[in-house]
Formats: C-alpha cells, sequence, structure tokens
C-alpha cells in the first residue's frame, strides 16, 4: 500500500512537473480566456450523425480503440496557447454524436509531442482515462474513484490552486492503469512527466494537465464509463488535424 507521502508527492508533481512555487498548474497573472464565436457554437451539442471525430486526422484516429464509445476531445487553440476547448463525443452504433462542449486550459506553454518534465506543455496524443479521485466526495463516478486528503494541493501554492485537485481524472500518460490517480510511479521513468490529470479550472494554464470548470467535471465523472472504455483525444488543432 503506497504511504501519504508518496501519494502527496505525486499530488505536488501533478500537472506534469515538481512545482514549488505558487506558479504551479499555471501562472495566477493569466486570466479565464473568452470563449470565440466558434467555440460558442460547439457549446450546442451537434445532433448531426459522424462517422469519426471531427478535427481528428488519420494518424491520431487510428489510435482510439475500436472498443471506445467514448471519446474526449481536446481541441487546443494552438500550439503554444493555454486555452482549449473539450468536447465529448459519444459513439451509437457506428457513428459518433457530440453529446456536451465546454471552455478549458492546457499546458501553459501550450503542447508538445515530445512531453517531458517540467515544460510545462500538455502532451498530445491518445490516451485511456480508467481511474479518478479527488479530495471531495464520489460525485457518483462510474470509473473506480479514490477519495483522500492527500489529493489536496499544498496552501503554499497561491489561493487560486486550492481546490484544483477536488476532482480528477487521470490521462494515462506514463502511469499504471488500475491505480489511484496520485499513484506516482512513472513506467518510463521521470524525465518524460507523468500525474497529468483532468481536474479543476482555475482560470489560466496548467503545467501539462487539462482544466474545466467544477460543473464540468462532475459531468465527466458521472458520464465517463469503463463499460464505454472512454479515451482522451487532446492536442492543438494543428497536431490533431496531421
Amino acid at each position: 500500500m503506497r504511504t501519504q507521502r508518496a501519494m502527496r508527492t505525486a499530488v505536488a508533481a501533478a500537472c506534469g512537473a515538481l512545482v514549488m512555487s505558487s506558479a504551479a498548474c499555471g501562472s495566477s497573472g493569466q486570466k479565464a480566456h473568452a470563449a470565440t464565436s466558434d467555440q460558442a457554437d460547439r457549446t450546442t451539442p451537434r445532433t448531426t450523425a459522424l462517422k469519426r471525430i471531427p478535427g481528428v486526422g488519420d494518424r491520431l484516429w487510428k489510435q482510439v480503440p475500436a472498443a471506445s464509445r467514448q471519446v474526449v476531445t481536446v481541441y487546443g487553440a494552438g500550439r503554444n496557447s493555454a486555452d482549449s476547448t473539450v468536447v465529448l463525443y459519444t459513439k451509437s452504433g457506428s457513428t459518433w454524436k457530440q453529446t456536451k462542449s465546454w471552455a478549458a486550459h492546457n499546458g501553459k506553454r501550450g503542447w508538445t509531442t515530445d512531453h517531458h518534465e517540467g515544460d510545462k506543455r500538455s502532451p498530445v496524443g491518445v490516451f485511456t482515462l480508467t481511474d479518478a479521485g479527488g479530495v471531495l466526495d464520489d460525485p457518483g463516478a462510474l470509473l473506480p474513484y479514490t477519495k483522500s486528503a492527500s489529493f489536496q494541493a499544498p496552501h503554499y501554492w497561491d489561493k487560486a490552486y486550492w481546490h484544483d485537485f477536488d476532482y480528477v481524472i487521470a490521462i494515462d500518460y506514463n502511469r499504471v492503469k488500475g491505480t489511484s490517480p496520485s499513484d506516482p510511479t512513472r513506467p518510463e521513468g521521470q524525465s518524460k512527466g507523468g500525474s497529468i490529470w483532468l481536474h479543476m479550472d482555475h482560470g489560466s494554464g496548467t503545467s501539462a494537465c487539462v482544466s474545466q470548470p467544477k460543473a464540468d467535471m462532475e459531468y465527466l465523472l458521472r458520464t465517463l464509463d469503463p463499460a464505454q472504455h472512454p479515451v482522451v483525444v487532446m492536442g492543438d488543432r494543428a497536431d490533431l488535424k496531421a
């Protein structure tokens, strides 16, 4: 069984970097981004049946498991931008439909196809979603949920970040599936980063995670179903289309 110290170490490393200052999970100087008209259009679920997820090219689409019927797509505004839009797509039969969309944030320096510890960029790719947890009580998550005070962000961080980890969903990048998101094990080594999560938003970019409002985190926790093999497809729009 992991120790509380190990779990707290993982939380301190959350968002892909061992952050030791109030700049954790992003810069407090950044303001929440305003949705563009294009983003606003996507807040209304599409009813059109789709053969595949829009804006995702063959390279990444081929990595989506055939069994996946829930895809969380993170559309980054630009390679060096911290702003993004999250869209949940669900599959019925052989077609996909947009279920919900909302504004979010990613790494404060944008995106990378070769993520490393401390680069402040979110990794581009397709990753499974298998485990969840947080400081707060389980809101009715379908994914295995670990409640622990060890998720609490250190109070030497800026107060704006204290609730970042009230709810988290682990992105299966350089981690052991089937364990708490706070498990610090990194199979590919420390230099490749890890502890990259979907978590609560503080209004600006993160160290590598994808952050979103509390209501949207609750929605994902209550919706993502292990039986539907959910995945996240994430990256800036150019890399997603490649």
